[in-house]
């Protein structure tokens, strides 16, 4: 995958995992785009340990386990800040 397509999935990724986990964050839409393409590699490393799959495109698979992986750092995220 390119750079814009990792860009494109972490929006996709951040927007979802912003969708799961609604409340005021920190930090603004850019924020959130970092969190969904470091979401991206969490959830594919996750993924590949657990043996649910990795993120290999733009696809279904690929944005959910980037958007779960976005979900858990969000999740960290929040703590560290508050």
């Amino acid at each position: 995958m390119g750079i814009l397509s990792w860009i494109l999935l972490g929006l996709v990724a951040g927007a979802l995992g912003k969708l799961l986990m609604p409340g005021d964050d920190p930090g603004g839409w850019f924020v959130t785009m970092l969190i969904g393409i470091a979401g991206a590699f969490v959830g594919g490393f996750l993924g590949s340990i657990i043996g649910i799959g990795s993120v290999t495109g733009f696809n279904f698979g690929s944005i959910a386990t980037a958007a779960l992986g976005a979900v858990v750092l969000l999740f960290g995220y929040r703590k560290l800040k508050s």
